[in-house]
């Protein structure tokens, strides 16, 4: 069952943010977004145990690169196993420690994760259909936005759902990159396949032109 969170950083009993890291960004950069569970490690559907995580290493390029130029990396993450009942927050935390960690051993660190549990299945104060928090709503790009003084409109996001593609369209992003997807432009945010060696450079190349 759902935790009471009191040693985690949620600013709200579904809203999970974490500054990690000591960098310091001056206001205006563009960030790169990212989703987690299917971006950053295999998704293994609601993932709940730090030992299951295993990273996807197509991603730790486009860390690297974000890295060396003084992008910040933000994860956003729905987390609707939460509101469930499947884990709590100190699932979570485990699980998210452990995708830090192991970018980390790889050189690669993200600068702010920030979590949505609230969803329409959930009980409690989590049950809340269609927050403002949880993509496709740009709730969580806006809030890192906020925290982090970003350009929001220059800022890349890539994950595996057009959810994810949506959100950031409509929190101003202009460039998106779908893993496994096709490329698409929808209300301005013209997304990008990841499949491949070849698309991979493009992202790459589209982080430093940043």
């Amino acid at each position: 069952m759902p935790d009471g969170g009191a040693d985690y950083p949620l600013v709200e009993p579904g809203l999970w943010v974490e500054r990690i890291g000591t960098k310091t960004f001056a206001t205006g950069l563009p960030a790169l977004f990212l989703d987690r569970d299917g971006t950053i490690n295999i998704d293994t559907d609601y993932p709940s145990d730090p030992a299951d995580i295993v990273l996807r290493p197509q991603i730790l390029p486009a860390v690297e690169t974000a890295n060396q130029t003084g992008v910040p990396v933000v994860v956003v993450t729905n987390q609707s196993g939460i509101a469930r009942g499947y884990f709590g927050w100190d699932a979570f935390a485990s699980v998210n420690r452990r995708v830090l960690d192991l970018l980390g051993e790889k050189n690669a660190a993200v600068d702010m994760v920030l979590a949505c549990a609230y969803h329409e299945a959930g009980s409690g104060p989590l049950a809340i259909a269609d927050h403002p928090m949880r993509k496709p709503n740009p709730g969580m790009l806006v809030e890192a936005g906020r925290r982090l003084g970003l350009d929001l409109k220059r800022s890349l996001i890539v994950g595996d759902k057009a959810a994810d593609m949506e959100a950031g369209q409509r929190a101003g992003l202009t460039r998106g990159w779908l893993v496994d997807g096709e490329a698409t432009t929808t209300g301005g945010l013209a997304v990008s396949p990841l499949r491949d060696a070849r698309d991979l450079d493009g992202l790459l190349a589209a982080i430093r032109s940043l």
